[in-house]
């Protein structure tokens, strides 16, 4: 199996390729190592899927979250050691777009809600609803960008410190020698 990367919606005709004895068939996506690659440079639905791990790892702690016997403490390491790993898998190599930042804040911001609860308001003793602002000034630990901005840093630093005859450093360090044209948005 083989993929051709392109930012243009057309990458050429599909065709299977034969070195050989072996035939490679294209793709236009495929898993690896639970990470969903595509040939558009596309995240949407990387961040879509690691979403859905991250809501069915959600509801089988849900119980726990909604507990009044656990403290919220207890309920926030709950959330950042099982529920954001599995959101945040490989996310070192996401360049996130406004779309897909908005995703992951609802997402943070409900299982936020589920385990800080509403509150009482003392005047009108009414339940009410807690507002994000709120919510980040009662979530003491870094944001979801943070800790992918953390992830990130982390990742580059070791990618700068591997020796120079490993395959990463020199994608890191490569110039290319030959010059790609632009394609014309016009047809």
């Amino acid at each position: 199996m083989y993929m051709i990367i392109c930012r243009g919606q057309n990458a050429g005709q599909i065709h299977d390729i034969n070195i050989e004895n072996s035939s490679f068939e294209r793709v236009e996506d495929f898993e690896y190592l639970g990470t969903t690659l595509t040939n558009q440079y596309s995240i949407h639905e990387e961040i879509k899927s690691r979403l859905n791990s991250g809501n069915v790892c959600f509801r089988s702690v849900q119980n726990p979250l909604s507990s009044s016997l656990l403290s919220k403490n207890l309920k926030i390491k709950i959330y950042r050691n099982i529920i954001l790993p599995v959101v945040l898998y490989w996310c070192e190599n996401w360049s996130l777009m406004l779309r897909e930042e908005r995703r992951l804040t609802v997402f943070e911001n409900r299982v936020l809600r589920r385990i800080f609860w509403p509150e009482m308001d003392e005047v009108t003793r009414e339940w009410k609803r807690l507002d994000n602002e709120e919510l980040n000034e009662l979530y003491c630990s870094p944001n979801i960008f943070r800790v992918i901005k953390s992830r990130k840093m982390r990742w580059l630093g070791y990618v700068a410190r591997i020796e120079e005859r490993r395959g990463l450093y020199n994608v890191l360090v490569a110039k290319p020698e030959v010059k790609i044209p632009l394609v014309s948005s016009r047809l």
